[in-house]
């Protein structure tokens, strides 16, 4: 990883190394991670994710392992900057393009409050560390809506084995994540 402590060399690093993941390898990775994100679905429970892009890790198999768990899975809707708006999961056919190549839930989008609902929130990373820092991509719009999310709530910054690391840059309003979940040691809680 990077001799800069920046963010920003953290976050070229981590793109870059991403880049070189094979096809092959991001899919065992995706199942795995789909198979470790079960364990954090509950039968009523609602669970905040979003659908993997490009290198990130995880695919939608992720999202239906969490429904077949039982999760009710809402989503994130992009709009202006700020606090996201959320709308209920129901399959792949139920998505559609939207802002920054994503994809998202053609069901009512939700106000942001939504995730005060949730019992868990799987949320992009591009790396986590041991204390809990997350390295977004640095829009803000999680540490914008994490804010409403239930202090119980777990946090679960979803990562490659190694972008879990010993110490990322962390500035006064990134807000902490409480678990990670790595393809190659599941659900891990992390010592915030």
């Amino acid at each position: 990883m990077p001799d800069e402590r920046t963010k920003y060399a953290w976050r070229k690093a981590i793109l870059a190394a991403r880049a070189q993941v094979s096809v092959a390898q991001h899919a065992r990775e995706a199942a795995a991670l789909a198979v470790a994100a079960a364990t954090v679905a509950q039968p009523g429970n609602v669970v905040c994710a979003y659908v993997p892009m490009r290198t990130e890790p995880g695919d939608l198999a992720m999202l239906d392992a969490l429904v077949v768990g039982g999760a009710t899975v809402m989503l994130p809707v992009t709009g202006a900057p700020g606090p996201l708006s959320w709308a209920r999961y129901l399959g792949p056919d139920s998505l559609r393009p939207a802002r920054f190549g994503l994809l998202e839930p053609t069901s009512q989008a939700l106000p942001p409050s939504t995730v005060a609902e949730a019992s868990a929130i799987l949320v992009p990373a591009l790396g986590v560390d041991r204390r809990g820092v997350r390295l977004g991509r640095g829009a803000g719009y999680y540490d914008r809506s994490l804010g409403a999310a239930d202090p119980d709530t777990k946090l679960i910054a979803v990562v490659r084995d190694d972008e879990f690391v010993d110490e990322l840059p962390e500035e006064p309003h990134d807000r902490r994540m409480t678990w990670a979940l790595t393809p190659g040691d599941g659900l891990q809680q992390l010592h915030v």
